[in-house]
């Protein structure tokens, strides 16, 4: 059964090691984007803390049009623009802020916004290719 995104739905890029060291369960949704089952952002935020873990929250948000009626495939056009707007930081999860229905001269559309997060552990933000360049710098030098 396909997952219904709304407003508040998380989405989170399927990497095993974060969804088994936080002991989370994920839906399916599109290509390696899951839908996190019995969560809320703030206990999945809790959950997170409480393992030692962090989530990062970024404050600008990432916003996707496309023509349409309001509709479950709507959506996911636009989420999967999203997904490759948050792709190139290198950004593993999403919350669904706001979903918008229009018309412009008749035509409907619907605007889907969100806002990354990152989950990670340690306190300090850090990215999979960055930190690979970090590794490699700092073993050269020693």
């Amino acid at each position: 059964m396909a997952s219904t995104v709304q407003v508040g739905t998380i989405l989170i890029d399927d990497r095993p090691l974060i969804l088994r060291a936080l002991d989370l369960e994920s839906e399916s949704y599109s290509g390696t984007w899951g839908v996190l089952q019995s969560h809320t952002s703030a206990t999945l935020d809790q959950k997170i803390r409480g393992t030692g873990w962090s989530c990062f929250f970024m404050a600008a948000e990432v916003k996707a049009t496309v023509l349409g009626a309001l509709a479950a495939k709507s959506i996911r056009r636009a989420l999967k623009q999203i997904f490759l707007r948050v792709r190139k930081p290198d950004f593993n999860c999403l919350e669904v802020t706001r979903i918008f229905e229009g018309r412009f001269f008749g035509v409907p559309y619907i605007t889907v916004s969100a806002h990354s997060r990152h989950i990670q552990q340690g306190s300090l933000m850090e990215f999979a290719e960055g930190s690979k360049r970090f590794r490699t710098v700092f073993e050269s030098r020693n």
